[in-house]
C-alpha cells in the first residue's frame, strides 16, 4: 500500500470526509469522459483555485455535484490551501510548486478511480 493509498484509506474513516461519493451521474460522466479528460480537468480546477492562496479560501470548492473533481477534493482535503496544510503538510504561504499540484491531482484521481 502506497503513502497514497494509506491516506485515502484513513480520510475514508473520518465522519465528514468519508461522507463524499461520486452519485450515479459523476461516475457515469467520469467513463464517458474518461480519466485522462478528468485529469486535465483536475489540472486546470487546482491551478486556477490552489496555486495561490486566495483571499476566499475555504469556499471556492463547491459541495455539489457540478464535477468529480470537486467531491473528491473534499473527500481528500485537498479543497483549500487551508485543508491543504492541515492534512498534506503544504506551506499555506506560498505558491503552489508543480510537483505539489501533481501530487494533489494524483490524491483526487486515486480517489475518483476507486469511486468509479
Amino acid at each position: 500500500m502506497d503513502k497514497i493509498d494509506k491516506l485515502l484509506l484513513s480520510l475514508s474513516k473520518s465522519k465528514f470526509r468519508g461522507s463524499f461519493h461520486l452519485n450515479n451521474r459523476m461516475k457515469e460522466y467520469v467513463k464517458e469522459k474518461g480519466i485522462d479528460k478528468i485529469k486535465l480537468d483536475t489540472y486546470e480546477i487546482v491551478n486556477k483555485r490552489l496555486r495561490v492562496k486566495l483571499s476566499n479560501d475555504g469556499k471556492q470548492t463547491p459541495m455539489k455535484q457540478v464535477h468529480p473533481t470537486f467531491i473528491a477534493q473534499h473527500a481528500t482535503g485537498t479543497c483549500c490551501r487551508s485543508c491543504l496544510k492541515r492534512i498534506h503538510h503544504i506551506d499555506d504561504n506560498k505558491d503552489l510548486s508543480n510537483d505539489e499540484i501533481d501530487y494533489i491531482v494524483d490524491v483526487i484521481i486515486k480517489w475518483i478511480e476507486r469511486e468509479v
